[in-house]
């Protein structure tokens, strides 16, 4: 029985009862963490597809997405504070639902964090040669070396986002031979990117113009399941910019009295960044107009495809938001503020490059346990002699990304991640529900509130913006997911350790590489 195999609780609790934490964190610590780790790519990276998708309607796309990471979050801060051990939502699978889930669930993990990083890299390649080449510089870069050539096509030039691939295979690198990348550092980029965009919005919000935001609704609120356009459209790309939540939710274990305080971190820190992300779109869209670019049938371009770009390289649309690599930046060069923006994108260009490396060190790290659980070779967790690091799987897919980041356009790339990170969170949901019926006298630091509704509110929102991502973004995950599955029956079904008797926990600190 394949959903039989469980990973037993009792034995994951006891191993995580060896490590007690002190509990430090109050509403606002938590607040100001959760505000760092969720404002990070997103937000440079998906104003310009996100206008396509919706126009103006947008703003109320950061509002729809902000909502159901609200939810997702209060569930996932009960089991995340209660099994605080590796392998996030994949080991919270296999301990209430099993192996089989759980693999599907690591599985789309890998997908999440690997198609992410490849999106941000492309971002990055935007800023890059838009503001430090162009701008600075007054290198040109020929188009078929910094555009995929799905976003183009043939006849438009792109062949390669050269600059992209280069990025992913540095951060590779630099995470193979485990060069350190101190908190202090990423608090000092987190500043970075905070600045800017408070710069960004006051700069712009003075400038808008009514005008600019009529039409409000140009593909309306549906536009249409697997479509990925309107508002619930724009909301399931949106998502991406809140990816990071969850990592408050990991700090319940923390936190004094959790029960108060992290639904309060929790809320009030995605309240804070919808309101910035809302402020930051109006901006945009207020300063120099965000009409989507219709098609014939009246519904906007797909984002990444070749008929968007051929349409983005006429001269009616070059200055357009929707068709920017580099949207803040490129709003404030067009209202007067060149300096400004450029500064922006040099934000941009330096802090970027640390949320791939955060991305591409989460998916190593979901590749690390499953090995460990047996479900993947043992050289995938093979720990370099020399480095400490986790060489083998950080090399493939190190590969993977910089291929990804060479052919695919970011907008195409986000939906993607999406999918799998909506099904893992889903997965989550119904395990904290599943949990809390089978086992309801187990001690839990953090209860998730309402639970009867926040639970099924999470699955639901979920499907719904799954749904609401394009056709060719919900193919990916099953089409994935069968891959996954041929690997799990062909090697990690005879291999698993569970599935022989031996069962081997793994706390957050006990042999799990550490991010260099």
């Amino acid at each position: 029985m394949i959903f039989g195999r469980i990973k037993p609780l009792d034995q994951i609790l006891a191993a995580a009862e060896q490590k007690s934490l002190h509990r430090t964190l109050g509403w606002f610590q938590l607040t100001l963490f959760g505000i760092g780790c969720v404002i990070g790519a997103g937000i440079f990276v998906l104003t310009a597809a996100g206008a396509q998708k919706a126009g103006p309607g947008l703003i109320l796309a950061f509002a729809v997405a902000g909502a159901i990471c609200v939810v997702a979050a209060l569930c996932y801060a009960e089991i995340a504070a209660m099994v605080p051990v590796a392998g996030s939502a994949y080991t919270y699978t296999y301990t209430v639902m099993g192996e089989f889930l759980a693999w599907t669930v690591g599985w789309a993990l890998v997908l999440e964090y690997a198609v992410a990083a490849s999106a941000v890299a492309v971002s990055w390649s935007g800023y890059f040669t838009g503001t430090i080449l162009e701008q600075y510089l007054g290198i040109d870069l020929p188009p078929f070396l910094k555009t995929a050539p799905l976003a183009l096509g043939g006849s438009e030039g792109g062949f390669i986002n050269l600059p992209a691939v280069v990025i992913s295979l540095i951060v590779t690198g630099l995470l193979m031979v485990g060069t350190s990348e101190s908190a202090r550092v990423n608090a000092v980029l987190v500043t970075i990117k905070l600045v800017a965009l408070t710069a960004f919005i006051a700069l712009t919000i003075p400038a808008s113009q009514s005008a600019h935001f009529s039409p409000f609704l140009p593909a309306g609120v549906f536009g249409g399941l697997g479509s990925g356009v309107g508002v619930v459209g724009a909301a399931a790309t949106m998502f991406f910019a809140y990816v990071g939540f969850d990592a408050v939710s990991t700090a319940a274990e923390e936190t004094k009295n959790p029960q108060r305080n992290v639904p309060i971190g929790l809320i009030a820190s995605l309240l804070i960044c919808t309101v910035f992300y809302m402020l930051v779109a109006a901006g945009a869209v207020g300063a120099i107009g965000g009409q989507p670019i219709m098609g014939a049938n009246g519904v906007p371009l797909t984002t990444g495809s070749v008929e968007l770009a051929r349409q983005c390289a006429m001269p009616a649309y070059a200055d357009a938001l929707v068709c920017s690599n580099e949207a803040l930046a490129h709003v404030l060069r067009e209202i007067g503020f060149g300096a400004v923006g450029n500064m922006l994108g040099t934000a941009a260009f330096i802090a970027l490059p640390s949320v791939i490396l955060v991305l591409l060190f989460g998916q190593t790290r979901i590749f690390f346990v499953m090995s460990r659980d047996g479900l993947l070779p043992d050289a995938l967790s093979r720990v370099h002699h020399k480095w400490k690091t986790p060489h083998v799987v950080t090399a493939i897919t190190g590969g993977a990304v910089a291929f990804a980041a060479a052919f695919l356009p970011v907008g195409q790339l986000v939906d993607i991640a999406n999918a799998g990170t909506l099904y893992a969170f889903m997965m989550v949901a119904i395990a904290v529900m599943l949990l809390r019926r089978r086992d309801p006298h187990r001690k839990r630091s953090f209860r998730t509130p309402a639970l009867w509704f926040v639970g099924p509110a999470t699955v639901i929102g979920c499907i719904f913006l799954f749904v609401n991502l394009p056709y060719e973004a919900m193919l990916v995950l099953p089409i994935w997911g069968a891959i996954g599955l041929v690997i799990y029956y062909a090697y990690g079904y005879r291999k698993s350790h569970l599935g022989r008797g031996v069962v081997e926990v793994v706390t957050l600190e006990e042999d799990t590489p550490e991010l260099p």
